[in-house]
């Protein structure tokens, strides 16, 4: 029986391999295995069986199974006896056999099952194949492929045939006329010559260790001849090919005299096929075996071959391998492999071949060439000994070559040359040299799309280069008397810039290393080496290229660390300084970056690192060979501004310690006749080398300049220039420009105690000289701006100069108005349509020193330098904030600089005059700019105001009290700027009115340090106005308003007045609106002197709000309808309510006017309550639209009072009002909401809410519904529950409570709310809402019991003592007449749980009766009241009695069973939390309810996998509370851990362990669990449909033998084969999977 069921099984899987999903025909196959894996010999006879009995089925399939049989074999293949491997052989041949044809797939997995058996049965395999391989019958194709494969997979167990089958198959080369045929033999060729080789070269472990070359070697040159001969010439590539490769393994098993018989013939017929043949790699390759083969038997024909082999591999290797295509690499590997060996053997004439390749003209045989010479160099290197200086001299063509691909492969050739000692040879210095060069090459924009895929950029080959020179420089030992000290050489010519990084780590790496040979070896010997650098040379170089760090890869660190390494080479006492300084700057840069590290504070520490050297040398002589090699290196820096400019500094220090004043003279004047003066850089580091010059050295310094313009080479320099008139005028310039800075860093630099006495006389006089030029006697302007900003500078660093120079003395510069007039000047002459250069910013800071000293500007001029400066900056047009890129920013600092330098200006000028009349003065001067139209000048002007009125504030010094007689002015022109259209101004006006309050305060004869509390609060009013709120700005203007009216003195309160209603007119609204506000502020805290005129006042205002529709007239608007208010209530209230619906926006304001007073406020909503009592919420007419039905349309009053209730109770003051009416005010809005519900506006209000929204801005919807949610909205915010409105906006439910069919949970979410946050006020609510259950509106009845549901899930209800009437009302509800009624009626019992679970207990009998009674339900067609009563009772079973439970507890399971399958996945999800709920109380109930678990349990675990997450969480929450139940401590484990609500479920591995335990603890039940899942093959849904035959083989993969019986097997395996059929394939594949399994029970 169990044969013929293990037969069936595997018939059924291979009856399925006709599927054409893969997936499925994969898992049929590891089905099959796994069946292979349980009874081998069964299984692949019955594959065999099928095989044979199925002769039609098509090939595709009979593949599955033959894979399957190969699986099977090789896995168990110690364990088949000689029987079936006998079976398993005869039909692997026959089916690789039965086809004439080749079928590559069939006939190649029927010889992998050949080659799988033939690994322990190879002779029976071989008995086998050989009866197909006959002699003098061509064999089939795979029967050659099967010994191929053979040979290779068991090498000692083939070659001993190998013979014979040579001996057979060599008569038959000729017979094969088919191209397939030949390829087939040409492969089993080259296998077998590969596996005898492989059997020489291992006989120690072969079985018969005899066996020889020559045994083959006849019969191999038999095949080699038909191959070589005949089948090499054919035209087909493939076979071609196929040749060739076995031609290489078998020519080292030819007889070696026929081997150098064929050589001649032989090479050239391979080297013919790279003409015929794109793919060289198999050519290269078996040419490589063959010239081995050769060269092993000592060839002397190679000789003659040599000139065309060496003319067919050559452009191999000049052609580049792409990287992309493998076999284009390997061949490359191959090619290299035979110039190796053709390298070996004559390497004389290799080279003469090579070498003079170098020459072409061919980018690539150049490089080509090179690549062979690299390999020949690291492979042959015993053969090419000799020809070293040969090799060397032909390299200086390369050399020169300017291809980046040859320069690349140069470096690869230096590399290998230096590991093999070539450099050390004549010629080794210029190798290197080359090499330097290359690490020298500047780098290259990235291209965006190269040409060529092998195409190089220089930034590549100099990468190589680096790596390569310190490789060699560290790893290759020879290279280091090589390397050392030639390559220092190379640091000072500029050229090799770029190489100084890692030149500098490789002489390091040198130096430290000659250093560990000995105390003086890394002294540089200049005795032997005259054209080393000297040390002042090597000591200036590293110095200026440290003064860039990070330039050049970080070449700073590396210069410094060879410097310091050098020491002893510069000089012998800086030992001790520069071990001490060195490592101090490094540790500098490497804590910094290049945007962190300030270029300034680095300069002056290497400055003064220069210093200390000098200090610490302390000869002149060195110092002055120093600063000569200074100057002398100063012209090789002209492409490199900054590290020239640094140059001069270190000139400028090393001339400074110099004691020789001729030497100091002869440097200047060198440095004067040679300077570039029209280059930037140059005239700044010239100017200061001077400056630093002239702290030691001010005579000379001085006299040089003096002596410079009267010597003949400045005058033949103006001359010289004027011949060429286009430039003469602008390099005189540049010169003039050059000789003023030079004056301006000397006076920046000199000694204060001799400066003073030079400045007008020798200075002053000299730059004036040189900037004011005279035709005929005539000033004429210059026009050139690098003379201008010399000229600014110099004027500027004299002007510090003095004032640091005077520290309290006294100096009267006369010059000083010269100097301001000529300093206004300039500024005038620059355009005021634009900001392009730096000219007034630089004049202004000039001038800011300037008016600092004495003696004062005269009012003229100094009213002069005001205006010009104001309007040279102010009237600027605003920046383009649109641009970007550098020159964007660069205009935004220089824009930034000049307003900061105006207002540095401006605080020098106040400094003068700091009293309220010189402040009065500059705000004369300020104020037009304060009030422009124009945004960027107000912005300006204000932000500049701001800065000196701080300034003013910060150096007052009031010695008596006096009065601030312009405050209210002043305070007028700032405050309405609080709310002007633009954000910074209304920063900057607070901090004015900010500062001019303390200012007032001072002036009163309060301490500078005095805090007033009023003002301080101001600071905190700028957050609210960075964005344009109107809000905001309008309450900070009230409290601004507040602290002036408290602050501002009184005989300054009508100045204050009429200023601001001057400020009505401002060009800017908000400012005029400010202006409103503040007014109407300080007449408020003022007092009442205008009370008597209010009626007047409101009467204006009323009519302004038809006219204006303005802030300040509206608020008076409301203050008047209060004021009316408060006396004539009724009217007021009356005459507004008849008002046109809706209301316009005049009449909103006036009734939000209502709540300014409490007691008025309460007294108006319950005239409004009282009023909308009046009328009933709807009238029902007949509808046009609806035939027969009809409509229901709102009553006008009530729709009036909602409006005008949402308005007065949206005002925050109606807050005390809204409270006390709370009660009320909600159940009445909370029934309006109810009553509205789908009700309509009448016609007439229809057609005007369309007119007045297509018209103009839309007033707020009447639509009776939505007009009462939002009423109720803004009473909860106004009541204090401004949290439950939050919290019920948040979850949706405004929007739920107007819709019709959501309401109800609406009013949920709503009752929720109050539950929680508004608790206090529910017992009022509850008394008030409790009539409505009994309404005659049904809505209203919804609403009430869905309000009353959720309540009951609060614990307040209890705290408050209602739940007893909220209980008996619901159960009241239970027949009501409308189904929605009742359901809610049931969830408040059941949230009765959550409430109140105390409760249930004392109720439990009453609440189970509701509950089974609602399951019960027969009113119910959409099972909606049962969906509730199963949910609720979910809740309450915890807290039920016992005895109440179990009385009903089977009789709910089974009522609640059929659910678990219900279409509807609510159902699903409540009936499966309540039957997991019911389990977790069945303790007591024993076997009764451990069999309703047992009959759930295979649906619980299929619904894991339900196409929804929610019902899959109740799966899980089932089976946890199931699991105590059960009786198996595995089960319990594994539910309570696999099936926790957070964490992910492997469903496979899962069922996999259940079913492992359920087979354990329930193994009498494996028949009932198959029959359950059975049911579920016909599911809807795929993943369980999938999910139950996977429960199924896991079922039968754990059950035990003696269990095994209970499995009604043939309708299982029918059904099984039923599914098989199934259109989805993941469905198929679990089938597949599982008839795998059922081996356990067969």
């Amino acid at each position: 029986m169990m044969e013929s069921r293990l037969k069936r099984l595997a018939t059924t899987l291979m009856d399925a391999t006709t599927d054409k999903d893969p997936l499925v025909q994969e898992q049929i196959y590891n089905a099959l295995c796994y069946l292979g894996e349980s009874e081998p010999e069964e299984i692949l006879h019955a594959c065999d069986e099928y095989l044979r009995q199925h002769d039609k089925l098509a090939y595709p399939h009979r593949v599955i199974i033959l894979k399957a049989m190969e699986t099977v074999v090789r896995n168990n293949i110690s364990l088949l006896d000689k029987s079936t491997v006998k079976v398993v052989i005869f039909l692997a041949s026959n089916e690789m056999t039965k086809s004439k044809e080749v079928i590559r797939d069939w006939q190649q997995a029927a010889s992998s099952v050949l080659v799988a058996v033939g690994q322990c049965f190879i002779n029976k395999v071989m008995e086998e194949v050989l009866t197909k391989f006959q002699p003098g019958i061509l064999p089939h194709y795979f029967v050659l492929q099967t010994f191929a494969n053979l040979s290779v997979s068991n090498v000692f167990g083939m070659v001993p045939f190998l013979n014979s089958i040579l001996g057979t198959m060599l008569p038959m080369l000729g017979m094969a006329k088919q191209d397939h045929m030949k390829a087939v033999f040409c492969y089993a060729l080259q296998h077998f010559s590969e596996s005898i080789q492989e059997y020489l070269a291992n006989l120690d472990q072969a079985p018969d260790p005899t066996v020889r070359k020559d045994t083959f070697s006849a019969e191999l040159f038999s095949a080699y001849e038909v191959l070589f001969n005949s089948w090499l010439q054919h035209r087909e590539a493939k076979l071609r090919l196929a040749v060739v490769e076995a031609l290489g393994p078998m020519s080292h098993l030819l007889p070696a005299e026929k081997l150098e018989e064929q050589l001649p013939r032989l090479i050239p017929g391979i080297l013919s096929l790279y003409k015929k043949h794109t793919e060289a790699f198999y050519i290269s390759k078996s040419l490589c075996q063959i010239l081995e083969a050769s060269v092993d038997i000592g060839s002397r024909s190679l000789d003659a071959q040599l000139d065309a082999l060496l003319a067919t591999l050559h452009p191999q290797i000049c052609v580049p391998a792409d990287p992309a295509v493998p076999l284009a690499v390997k061949n490359h590997t191959e090619v290299l492999r035979c110039f190796t060996v053709l390298a070996c053997s004559f390497p004389d004439r290799v080279l003469a071949f090579l070498l003079p390749k170098l020459e072409s003209s061919s980018e690539r045989t150049r490089v080509g060439t090179l690549l062979i010479m690299r390999q020949i160099i690291n492979s042959a290197s015993s053969q090419m000994e000799i020809k070293k200086p040969f090799i060397m001299s032909s390299m200086k063509l390369p050399l020169q070559d300017s291809s980046n691909k040859v320069k690349r492969a140069v470096v690869q050739v230096i590399s290998a040359m230096a590991h093999h000692g070539y450099l050390e040879q004549p010629g080794g210095e210029a190798m290197m040299e080359f090499l330097v060069r290359q690490c020298a090459l500047p780098s290259q924009p990235p291209k965006k799309q190269p040409l060529d895929l092998d195409d190089l950029t220089s930034d590549s080959v100099q990468s190589i280069s680096v790596n390569t020179l310190f490789l060699l420089s560290t790893t290759v030992d020879r290279m280091n008397n090589v390397l050392w000290p030639y390559l220092l050489e190379f640091l000072t010519p500029i050229q090799f810039t770029n190489a100084l990084t890692p030149l500098c780590k490789s002489l390091m790496c040198l130096a430290m290393k000659k250093q560990e040979e000995g105390d003086n070896s890394s002294l540089i010997r200049y005795d032997l080496n005259a054209n080393l650098p000297s040390p002042y040379a090597l000591t200036t170089r590293l110095l200026v290229v440290s003064s860039q760090p990070y330039a050049g890869d970080s070449r700073g660190v590396a210069a410094l660390r060879l410097l310091a390494v050098l020491h002893a080479s510069v000089h012998p006492a800086l030992q001790l300084l520069w071990s001490k300084k060195v490592p101090l700057l490094v540790e500098h840069i490497e804590e910094n970056t290049e945007k962190s590290l300030s270029q300034k504070e680095w300069e002056e520490k290497l400055l003064l690192f220069l210093q200390e050297t000098l200090a610490a040398v302390a000869d002149s002589a060195w110092s002055c060979h120093l600063v000569a090699e200074m100057c002398r290196q100063l012209g090789s820096y002209n492409g490199f501004p900054l590290e020239k400019n640094f140059l001069y500094k270190c000139i400028g220090t090393t001339l400074g310690a110099c004691t020789s004043k001729d030497l100091v003279q002869k440097q200047l004047q060198e440095l004067l006749e040679t300077a570039r003066y029209h280059e930037e850089a140059e005239r700044e580091g010239l100017a200061s080398c001077f400056g630093i010059c002239a702290v030691n050295h001010l005579e000379e310094t001085l006299a040089k300049l003096e002596e410079f313009v009267r010597s003949d080479v400045f005058k033949k320099s103006v001359g010289l220039f004027s011949i060429f008139k286009d430039r003469s005028d602008s390099e005189v310039e540049k010169i003039k420009s050059s000789l003023i800075l030079c004056y301006g860093y000397v006076a920046a630099c000199a000694p204060k105690e001799l400066l003073l006495s030079r400045i007008e006389a020798d200075i002053l006089k000299n730059i004036f000289q040189y900037f004011n030029t005279k035709v005929l006697g005539i000033k004429v302007e210059t026009k050139d701006l690098t003379l201008k900003l010399c000229l600014i500078r110099s004027i500027c660093m004299i002007s510090q100069a003095i004032c640091s120079a005077l520290k309290g003395g006294d100096f009267v510069f006369s010059r000083k108005a010269e100097l301001v007039a000529q300093m206004v000047e300039l500024i005038k002459a620059e355009p005021l349509e634009a900001l392009r250069t730096p000219v007034r910013q630089r004049a202004m800071v000039a001038c800011t020193y300037l008016v600092i000293l004495e003696p004062h500007l005269s009012d003229p001029d100094r009213t002069e330098l005001l205006d010009t400066c104001l309007a040279a900056v102010l009237a600027l047009p605003p920046l383009d904030r649109e641009e970007n890129g550098e020159d964007a920013l660069n205009k935004d600092m220089l824009y930034a600089d000049t307003i900061s330098a105006l207002k540095d200006l401006l605080k020098s000028l106040l400094q003068r005059s700091l009293t309220p009349h010189g402040l009065q003065d500059m705000f004369a001067h300020l104020g037009p700019w304060i009030k422009s139209s124009k945004d960027h000048e107000r912005q300006r002007a204000v932000e500049v105001s701001a800065a000196l009125l701080d300034f003013y504030l910060s150096k007052l010094n009031v010695s008596t009290v006096i009065p601030f007689y312009n405050l209210g002015v002043l305070i007028a022109l700032f405050s309405p700027r609080c709310s002007d259209s633009l954000a910074s101004v209304r920063q900057h006006a607070v901090d004015c009115v900010h500062s001019l309050l303390y200012i007032q305060l001072c002036y009163e004869g309060f301490a500078r340090d005095h805090r007033d509390e009023m003002v301080e609060g101001l600071k905190a009013l700028k957050k609210g106005l960075e964005e344009p709120d109107f809000t905001v700005l309008f309450h900070t203007c009230t409290n601004i308003a507040m602290v002036v009216g408290k602050r501002v003195p009184p005989d300054q309160l009508m100045s204050l007045l009429l200023a601001l209603f001057e400020g009505l007119v401002d060009p800017d609204k908000n400012c005029s609106r400010a202006a409103t506000v503040m007014i109407n502020s300080l007449l408020k805290e003022r007092g009442g002197v205008l009370q008597e005129k209010v009626p007047d006042i409101m009467s204006i205002i009323h009519s302004k709000l038809e006219e204006v529709d303005e802030e300040h007239i509206r608020k008076a608007a409301q203050q008047t309808v209060y004021i009316l208010a408060a006396q004539h209530k009724s009217v007021v209230v009356s005459s507004l309510l008849g008002t046109s619906l809706p209301f316009d926006s005049h009449t909103c304001t006036m009734w939000r006017s209502l709540a300014t007073e409490p007691t008025l406020t309460r007294q108006i909503l319950e005239q409004l309550l009282e009023r909308m009592s009046r009328d009933v919420p709807y009238k029902e007419s007949k509808s046009f639209l609806l035939g027969s039905g009809t409509e229901r349309v709102a009553t006008l009053l009530p729709l009036a009072v909602i409006s005008a209730l949402y308005e007065i109770m949206s005002a925050p003051e109606a807050a005390p009002a809204v409270l006390d009416l709370y009660p009320a005010l909600f159940v009445t809005l909370l029934l309006r909401v109810s009553s509205t519900l789908g009700v309509q506006l009448p016609k007439n209000l229809q057609s005007k809410e369309r007119r007045g929204s297509s018209q103009g801005p839309a007033l707020r919807s009447l639509h009776p519904c939505s007009c009462a949610v939002e009423t109720l909205q803004v009473m909860l915010t106004r009541g204090g529950s401004e949290e439950v409105a939050r919290a019920v906006g948040s979850a949706g439910g405004w929007d739920l409570l107007a819709a019709p069919e959501r309401h109800h949970d609406g009013v949920a979410l709503l009752a929720g709310a109050m539950a929680r946050l508004a608790g206090p006020r529910l017992p009022l609510v509850v008394k008030n809402l409790l009539p409505s259950l009994s309404s005659i509106f049904e809505s209203q009845r919804v609403t009430t019991t869905a309000f009353f549901a959720e309540l009951l899930n609060s614990n307040v209800v209890n705290d408050l003592m209602l739940l007893e009437t909220m209980m008996d009302s619901m159960t009241g509800r239970q027949k009501d007449s409308c189904t929605l009624v009742r359901m809610l009626a049931l969830r408040g019992l059941g949230n009765i749980a959550s409430g109140a679970p105390e409760k249930v207990r004392k109720h439990g009998a009453k609440l189970l009766a509701s509950m089974v009674n609602g399951m019960d339900d027969k009113d119910d067609p959409h099972n909606l009241v049962a969906l509730e009563a199963m949910s609720s009772l979910s809740k309450l079973l915890e807290h039920l009695e016992q005895r109440d439970i179990q009385s009903m507890l089977l009789h709910i399971a089974i009522r609640i069973r059929p659910f678990f399958d219900s279409e509807q996945p609510d159902l699903r999800r409540s009936s499966i939390l309540l039957f997991g709920n019911l389990s977790k109380l069945s303790e007591g109930q024993g076997e009764v309810f451990l069999e309703q678990i047992l009959n759930g349990l295979v649906t619980l675990l299929l619904h894991l996998q339900d196409p929804r997450p929610d019902v899959v969480r109740a799966c899980k929450f089932a089976l946890r509370m199931c699991g105590p139940s059960m009786g198996c401590e595995g089960l319990r484990e594994m539910f309570l851990n696999h099936l926790r609500e957070d964490r992910g479920l492997h469903y496979g591995e899962f069922i996999n362990h259940v079913c492992k335990h359920l087979m354990q603890s329930y193994p009498e039940m494996l028949n009932r669990l198959i029959s359950t899942n059975l049911f579920y093959f016909k599911s809807s849904w795929v993943d369980i449909r999938a999910a139950a035959p996977m429960f199924i083989g896991f079922l039968v993969l754990h059950v035990d033998e003696d269990h095994c019986q209970q499995v009604d097997l043939d309708p299982l395996i029918s059904a099984l084969n039923l599914l098989l059929k199934d259109p989805v394939p993941a469905v198929r594949v679990k089938v597949a999977e599982t008839l795998g399994r059922l081996v356990r029970v067969l």
